[in-house]
């Protein structure tokens, strides 16, 4: 972490280091504005060599300062600051009680909790989980079981597709089965 020092702030009363020039993430400056000079050199080259594969370096070149911007992106979020009392909310850092917005924030999660129980408790008494409720507000748990298929293949003659037996164009025999929940 270069970029000018850990030299600590007179005026802050935490005596927090003081990042001046690049700020905080001078590697990723560094690592881009390699990349951009690298990519640029590769592209040039590409133009005005008169090579075979002068394509190949323009499109390199170009694809190398794109890659750069990765970098940039790193250098530029790294040196956001936020204070603090704009990270109360997002971290956690916030305290219920606090005024009218903590009384809001309670009531609204209230709110949404109940309705997301109430959703829950309507799916699992209309059978979408397999629980249901009885009267008493107990639930149960429906058990299914499945029964196994036999169907005969002892030639190939006989083998036929289900669709055309529920169509009716080939006879059903009397011994298969069917999978089903009891």
């Amino acid at each position: 972490m270069a970029g000018g020092g850990n030299k600590p702030n007179p005026n802050s009363l935490d005596m927090e280091p003081v990042f001046r020039g690049l700020g905080r993430c001078s590697c990723a400056f560094w690592l881009a504005v390699s990349f951009d000079i690298f990519g640029l050199i590769i592209l040039l080259l590409g133009v005005f060599l008169d090579v075979f594969f002068y394509d190949f370096l323009i499109y390199a070149g170009a694809i190398i300062i794109f890659m750069s911007l990765i970098w940039w992106m790193f250098w530029y979020v790294g040196n956001i600051e936020v204070a603090p009392e704009d990270l109360e909310d997002d971290v956690g850092l916030l305290k219920k009680g606090r005024g009218l917005a903590g009384v809001a924030r309670r009531f609204s999660s209230r709110l949404s909790n109940g309705i997301s129980r109430s959703f829950r408790r309507k799916g699992a008494a209309q059978g979408h989980s397999g629980v249901t409720r009885t009267k008493t507000g107990r639930s149960t748990l429906q058990v299914t079981q499945q029964v196994p298929v036999t169907i005969p293949m002892s030639s190939q003659e006989n083998v036929h597709t289900v669709s055309a037996a529920i169509e009716g164009d080939v006879p059903v025999a009397h011994n298969t089965t069917e999978t089903s929940a009891i």
